[in-house]
């Protein structure tokens, strides 16, 4: 039997044409200005074999970023598994916001909770190398993809295992603590659907209402932050009002929410007084 051709895959309209393109471009390791010279070539039946693998998976919806096996965030390439979320461009906003908290300040601590790909933790340490940045998670299979990240890029972050703040060493102080925690409810209809399917549930949900990981990321930080220091969450579309109660109850200043790049207030934070 005559091997396929690359160009008999090229056209393969199950999938959106970028989604083969970069399929390929994965199995083959080769960039797009070469599939498209060689679109005549017979391709290994391992190759194309391959292909098929990971075209079925994503005709079953899997996200392509466990499929390629990564996903651009800040300007960076993380690597990401089942084993973590897939960073997403609405929680930029929380590195862009975390970095203005540190202007100015000379090598300021910071702590991450619930790191996962350590997208967070790595993206303040590569632009603030003075930092001394911490990141905590209860998975150790989690860890294991964020020191792989932080390997890859050259990044100074410190991972440590443990349930949010249970992992912090007594005694550690922080400028600045960031945390994206579970926040959806837990008989979301949404956990069923679209890429949300296949990532970790117990990084998308508190099993409970949702609040109950954001509650005690915030009674706790007093205890973990200088003076003058602050707390930056993500959270769910409509839990803004709630966050802001919480921090305004542990005795936060400044207390305020800031949209993501669709409009919605993603974020909420708010800081010690000094």
């Amino acid at each position: 039997m005559t091997p396929p051709q690359l160009k008999t895959l090229l056209i393969d309209t199950r999938l959106p044409r970028l989604e083969v393109r970069m399929l390929l471009e994965h199995v083959l390791g080769k960039p797009r200005a070469w599939l498209l010279a060689h679109d005549t070539d017979p391709l290994l039946p391992e190759v194309a074999a391959a292909y098929e693998s990971l075209a079925q998976r994503r005709l079953s919806g899997e996200p392509m970023a466990y499929l390629l096996g990564h996903r651009e965030f800040m300007g960076h390439r993380f690597r990401v598994s089942p084993d973590v979320l897939i960073p997403r461009p609405d929680t930029e906003v929380l590195v862009e916001t975390a970095l203005e908290c540190l202007a100015g300040l000379a090598a300021p601590a910071v702590l991450d909770l619930g790191t996962g790909s350590g997208a967070i933790a790595i993206s303040i340490a590569l632009a603030r190398r003075d930092a001394r940045v911490m990141a905590s998670d209860v998975s150790a299979a989690a860890l294991a993809v964020a020191a792989a990240n932080a390997w890859d890029l050259a990044a100074s972050v410190r991972l440590v295992e443990g349930s949010w703040y249970e992992a912090v060493p007594a005694g550690e102080g922080f400028d600045l603590i960031v945390s994206n925690p579970p926040y959806v409810a837990c008989d979301d209809p949404h956990l069923d659907q679209g890429d949300v399917r296949f990532e970790p549930r117990g990084a998308l949900t508190d099993g409970a209402g949702g609040l109950e990981d954001l509650a005690r990321i915030v009674q706790g930080a007093r205890r973990h932050l200088k003076r003058g220091g602050a707390l930056w969450m993500e959270h769910g579309w409509d839990q803004a009002q709630a966050v802001r109660e919480l921090l305004a109850e542990a005795g936060f200043d400044a207390v305020h929410s800031r949209r993501d790049l669709a409009g919605i207030e993603r974020i909420s934070g708010g800081r010690l007084p000094g």
